[in-house]
């Protein structure tokens, strides 16, 4: 399935070659004898333009002076006339309005102004363009209706408005565009229905629509479009049924109708077009049955996807015999039955999803179709998890392609040993066989032949006898999980050979002896070690400190002894440490005050004595159980032990006080004479108190005037135990050598950063001076003081200090003053294009995306308030010295109340957050919400994969960074990763034999 048979791939802009030959043809050799001085109003007509333009970031219209227009940038001129023919300032930036003046350019054929920051309306002049071809506005901030005028465009071929906030309905004047070829709308707030009109653009080839809040159905006019080459409505919310009326589409190849909340059934009609390639209708409510003869009826089709419907029934034998089908993507549906697939010669099957279904007949012979894909050489996706089917794994599972990468029968029924067949597949990266029945041991498997393997998830089935010691030889693996079977024996220290694991499960076995050295040298560990639920003797050993950057440890339910070692406070990532039900003893090291990231740590039925730690109340924990040890003394109030729900003591029956809900016993001393004190103690304090609060009373009377200032003090939160330092402009100015450029380190949309040295203590700090001149400034400084007065986690940026008062002329100064890290910013690492940086490393990006992930759960979920960030990107995380990212820059954050709803809150004014970072619906007007964020991050994870920019000049006519990599699943991921991640040399090897994995 190549990019040339699928033109929708490829974006929507009409071909250059096909314009120039448009563009000759519109010019009789009249033109070319007439007179340049009509050049004059071209000119008049582009300074225009150019006074609408407030800021030119790139310096694209610098050129625009008193020079020769047609020698401008971005003006193209027609070399016989000398008349404009094309302007091109797109990616450039700009912020302003377009002129109504463009409508002077009569001459004009091509307007291309996208990816700019354009507001106010289109003006409807420019339906006086009765040569223009190319309309290109898409990702600027464009208001108002689509102007009904742009009908008069008669040669227009390319209309692109998508991305911008247009609302209204689409004119049904743009029927009279004949000629137009691509009608791309798509992420606007559109309403309406598709105007009846487009059905008199009967030389229409493409209909594209995507992402609109549309409704009323797909247009039954659609059948009179007899040249249709491709339909793509993809996600517009038409609703309805699809109608039956694609009888005379002969031409249609390519069909796109995902999440439209369409019901009912594939009508008759749709499956009559023999030349159909392409169907997809993911995501949609649609029902009933697939043809028995489905396979003859689209002999050419090579991709049906139609996950995430209803469809019932079995899967024809006609589909998956099909000769020319490379993908089928039936995964959640109702489908049923027996998969059968009939003797053929050829098969082009590339991903075959079957997920999610009920398949399964419970037949002795149901798995002999994996028999019958074993002609499938191309074949690198096959799941078949989440099914109802049974009986044993086949052996010929080994016959499958060496392309075969992703394998996956979990959460069925099979039962039976691991064929050593599956040694065979020297392709696979993820094999998943978890929540079965199998049994007997795994060592029958050469794993050491799996040399590409990056996931095994055994989890959940009757696994026996040891574990093999070969698995270490899998240097790729990531994620290793084996819970929930009965592996004895002792750990094979050989899995401390896998150095590029993030997550080890070996949890509930029969495991015995102690814990390897050498799996403590893994530091790539970053998500889960889960050694849970087995019979692990001896101590924990020293280099368990080695895990750095590992987020959750699991040993519960051993026989681990001695003391919990004082290393464990180098893992100053861990959020889970769960050390229940073992044998450790001693009083919990002093080193733990250092795990300020944990949130959950359960020590419960262990030998621990002593008195609990204070340094508990000042870690942020939600739950902590160290119940059924041997602590005593006083229960402190403060902290985590200030909330009855979030702590378990009990067990412990030397613990007096703490809260009332607690219900421990009252600290009572057994010292008469302390006890005498005491009460003496407690008449001496009322008496004190009684007059001091007489004392109170004339002071307040002598010093009125400040009862505001003391009412506002009062009011104050308490201060944490480490009060802010003061500083002035005066500080701020000598730390920073004056401001001087040698200590700039950069800037951003409101504020300049520079490096400063305030005194010994504080050391190198980085100072955000705020532009207040600027519009918003003022209001970044309230939003991010706001956001992180009361912000405490590991993964953001650390606040010092703030300053707010008059510079030496007199002028308005706010600055923050933070922590200063000093390996800059993510942005400078993935786009070093002087090469001073080494490059990131797979796991060090994936470590970067961990902390990330910490800090927003962090901001979303626990941080009291759901802070929204809103502007997530590259250049806002910072690294430390060790590489740990920390999310800063808070001046467009947004606090969420804890009652918010999408109704309760207005939409902010304007689009919040970056360009290409920022969540579409905000685009829309949509709220500010957390969901946000999480849109800014997935577009920062594939950043940091693919080493390009959402705003790289390569995205463009359409094309986008996630369109990008969605569009790479169905030729070869590998093909957009960052060629730097697949240079090191001991990746080469297993790349070679796995190309274009996934």
């Amino acid at each position: 399935m190549s990019a040339k048979r699928l033109p929708f791939f490829k974006g929507h802009a009409t071909p250059l070659l096909f314009i120039t030959l448009m563009n000759i043809a519109a010019f009789p050799a009249v033109i070319h004898a007439q007179n340049c001085t009509t050049c004059v109003g071209d000119r008049v007509a582009l300074l225009a333009i150019k006074s609408k333009i407030k800021e030119d970031p790139k310096g694209l219209m610098i050129s625009w002076n008193d020079s020769l227009h047609c020698q401008w940038e971005g003006v193209t001129c027609n070399p016989n006339h000398q008349r404009v023919i094309a302007l091109n300032l797109s990616d450039g930036g700009l912020l302003g309005s377009l002129s109504p003046s463009i409508a002077n350019l009569t001459f004009l054929r091509e307007i291309q102004l996208q990816n700019n920051f354009l507001s106010g309306e289109i003006p409807p002049e420019v339906g006086r363009l009765l040569l223009l071809q190319e309309l290109s506005l898409y990702n600027n901030s464009l208001q108002g209706n689509i102007p009904a005028s742009l009908s008069n465009c008669s040669s227009l071929q390319l209309l692109d408005l998508s991305q911008n906030i247009l609302v209204g309905n689409i004119p049904a004047s743009l029927s009279n565009c004949s000629n137009l070829r691509s009608l791309v709308l798509g992420q606007n707030n559109l309403v309406g229905k598709i105007p009846d009109e487009l059905g008199s653009l009967l030389m229409l080839n493409q209909l594209i629509l995507p992402v609109n809040n549309l409704s009323g159905g797909i247009p039954r006019f659609i059948g009179n479009l007899t040249s249709l080459e491709i339909l793509s409505l993809g996600k517009c919310g038409l609703g309805g049924s699809i109608p039956d009326v694609f009888h005379r589409l002969s031409n249609l190849t390519f069909i796109v109708l995902v999440e439209n909340k369409l019901v009912g059934s594939i009508p008759p009609s749709l499956y009559n077009l023999s030349s159909l390639e392409i169907l997809l209708l993911d995501d949609n409510r649609l029902t009933g049955r697939l043809p028995t003869n489905l396979g003859s009826m689209l002999p050419h089709l090579q991709a049906l996807s139609i996950p995430d419907n209803h469809f019932t029934g079995p899967l024809p034998t006609s589909v998956l015999s099909s000769p020319n089908l490379e993908i089928l993507d039936l995964s959640r549906n109702n489908f049923s039955g027996k998969l059968i697939i009939t003797s053929r010669e050829a098969c082009n099957l590339v991903v075959l999803y079957l997920g999610s279904n009920h398949f399964g007949s419970g037949e002795d012979d149901e798995m002999t179709f994996i028999e019958a894909l074993s002609i499938c050489k191309n074949l690198r996706m096959l799941d078949i998890g989440y099914n109802e089917m049974k009986g044993f794994l086949p052996y010929s599972l080994g016959n499958l392609s060496n392309t075969l990468s992703f394998l996956s029968f979990a959460s069925n029924a099979f039962s039976g040993g691991l064929p050593s067949s599956i040694g065979n597949l020297s392709g696979l990266t993820s094999l998943d066989l978890s929540n079965n029945k199998l049994t007997g041991t795994i060592n029958q498997v050469n794993f050491s032949n799996l040399g590409s393997l990056q996931k095994l998830d055994l989890k959940n089935n009757s696994f026996s006898g040891n574990i093999p010691g070969s698995l270490g030889n899998l240097s790729l693996l990531i994620e290793l999980d084996l819970g929930l079977n009965e592996f004895n024996g002792s750990m094979p220290s050989s899995l401390g050979n896998c150095r590029r694991l993030i997550t080890l499960s070996i949890d509930r076995n029969n495991l015995t002896g102690e814990i390897p050295r050498k799996l403590f040298e893994l530091s790539t560990l970053s998500i889960s070690l889960n050694l849970g639920g087995n019979q692990l003797s001896g101590e924990l050993p020293q280099e368990v400190g080695n895990l750095k950057n590992l987020n959750e440890i699991i040993l519960a339910n051993n026989r681990l002894s001695g003391d919990l070692p004082t290393t464990i406070s180098s893992c100053s990532s861990l959020v889970n440490l769960d050390i229940s039900s073992n044998v450790f003893q001693g009083t919990l090291p002093s080193s733990l005050r250092s795990l300020r990231a944990l949130q959950t740590f359960d020590a419960s039925h262990n030998n621990f004595t002593g008195k609990i730690p204070t340094y508990l109340e000042e870690i942020p924990l939600e739950n902590l159980n160290i119940s059924f040890n041997g602590f005593e003394g006083e229960v402190s109030s403060k902290g985590v032990f200030a909330n009855a729900s979030t702590v378990s003591l009990v067990g412990n029956s030397r613990l007096c006080g703490g809260v009332p809900e607690l219900r421990l016993p009252k600290c009572h001393s057994t010292n008469p004479k302390r006890k005498n004190w005491r009460r003496f103690a407690v008449i001496l304090a009322i008496i004190l108190v009684a007059v001091l609060i007489g004392i109170a009373v004339v002071v307040f009377f002598v010093f009125y005037r400040r009862k505001s200032e003391i009412k506002d003090d009062v009011s104050h939160e308490p201060m944490t135990r480490e009060s802010l330092i003061q500083v002035s402009y005066e500080m701020l100015y000598k730390a920073t050598d004056g401001f001087s450029t040698k200590n700039f380190i950069g800037e951003g949309s409101f504020s300049s950063v520079y490096r400063g040295n305030l005194d010994a203590d504080s050391g190198i700090v980085a100072i955000k001076v705020l532009n207040l001149h600027r519009r918003g400034g003022s209001k970044s400084f309230i939003a991010e003081c706001e956001a992180l007065k009361n912000a405490r986690h590991r993964n953001l940026a650390k606040v010092i200090t703030c300053c707010s008062g008059i510079d030496f002329q007199g002028n308005e100064f706010k600055a923050i003053v933070y922590e200063f890290l000093p390996n800059g910013t993510l942005d400078q690492w993935l786009h070093d294009v002087e090469n001073k940086l080494p490059r990131l490393s797979l796991l060090q990006r994936v470590c970067v995306a961990l902390d990330v992930a910490y800090a927003l759960e962090y901001l979303h979920g626990h941080a009291g308030k759901t802070i929204v960030h809103c502007d997530l990107k590259p250049s806002n995380i910072l690294l430390d010295e060790d590489m740990v990212a920390h999310v800063g820059d808070f001046g467009l954050s947004k606090i969420l109340q804890p009652e918010y709803t999408i109704t309760q809150h207005s939409s902010s004014t304007g689009v919040r957050g970056t360009v290409g970072y920022a969540a579409p619906e905000y685009g829309l007007g949509s709220h500010v919400s957390p969901s946000g964020d999480m849109y800014s991050y997935g577009i920062l994870l594939l950043e940091m994969i693919t080493s390009k920019k959402p705003t790289d000049a390569m995205f463009r006519d359409g094309l986008t960074l996630h369109h990008y990599a969605k569009k790479s699943m169905g030729v070869g991921a590998l093909e957009i990763v960052d060629p730097l991640l697949l240079n090191d040399e001991d990746e080469n090897l297993a790349m070679r034999k796995n190309e274009r994995d996934f």
